[in-house]
């Protein structure tokens, strides 16, 4: 009899415990505010820097947003492009709308594109979440993954033609060509502006592969922003 009266009175508690497990929530950062207007792409295409140019890295955009249950929105990807055989320069900080954008935990990146553009915007290591609302690796992690595609200048514009910053406007992914990029963790190898730039801080070595991106600390990222 002691035998079933512990059996009766184990059972309870063991099914009380897992649909705790099953129905507790999760973690803070993993919830998505509806308003959510700003993502780091939680993963790269698997070609490097080739996105098949402008419109195929703003697709990456709307499908991750899409699968996170963000909708409604028009993504844009937070590039640039270089003048090439009489196709004018597109620059980053034009394609993105006007601000301002929130992160997944409905945190404010920047109010404006000057904001945003300026000394005083929100993002950083802590808010550039993913469409996921979860961090990104960054220096000291491992992985480090803090490069992020822009192929941008520090005020959002593109580069002149010539030596190329873009991989080919977002076309290469071999051993040609260079890409600048970002440090969403706003940290580098030393306390230089470069280094701290959340958009423009070195270029990528050895051409635009994804072997080539993670060389200098990258996945190849994206900064999505929705268009407003």
């Amino acid at each position: 009899m002691a035998f079933s009266f512990y059996r009766l009175a184990f059972v309870p508690v063991v099914a009380a415990t897992t649909v705790g497990a099953l129905f507790s929530p999760g973690p803070a950062f993993a919830q998505q505010a509806p308003d959510t207007t700003f993502f780091v792409t939680s993963v790269g295409n698997g070609r490097g820097a080739d996105f098949g140019g402008l419109s195929g890295a703003d697709a990456h955009c709307s499908g991750l947003a899409e699968a996170a249950g963000i909708r409604g929105k028009n993504w844009r990807a937070y590039l640039s492009t270089q003048a090439e055989g009489g196709t004018a320069a597109v620059n980053a900080r034009d394609r993105i709308g006007t601000g301002p954008w929130k992160n997944a935990r409905g945190e404010v990146i920047a109010t404006s594109v000057a904001d945003l553009h300026g000394t005083t915007n929100n993002l950083n290591k802590m808010t550039a979440l993913t469409e996921k609302g979860e961090p990104v690796k960054g220096r000291g992690d491992s992985p480090n993954e803090h490069d992020i595609l822009t192929g941008s200048q520090p005020d959002g514009t593109a580069f002149p033609p010539g030596e190329d910053r873009t991989c080919g406007n977002w076309t290469r992914s071999g051993a040609e060509g260079a890409v600048m990029v970002g440090h969403h963790d706003r940290t580098g190898l030393d306390e230089s502006p470069p280094a701290k730039s959340w958009n423009s801080s070195h270029l990528s070595r050895g051409g635009c592969s994804l072997q080539a991106l993670r060389g200098t600390g990258g996945a190849g990222l994206l900064y999505c922003f929705a268009e407003r």
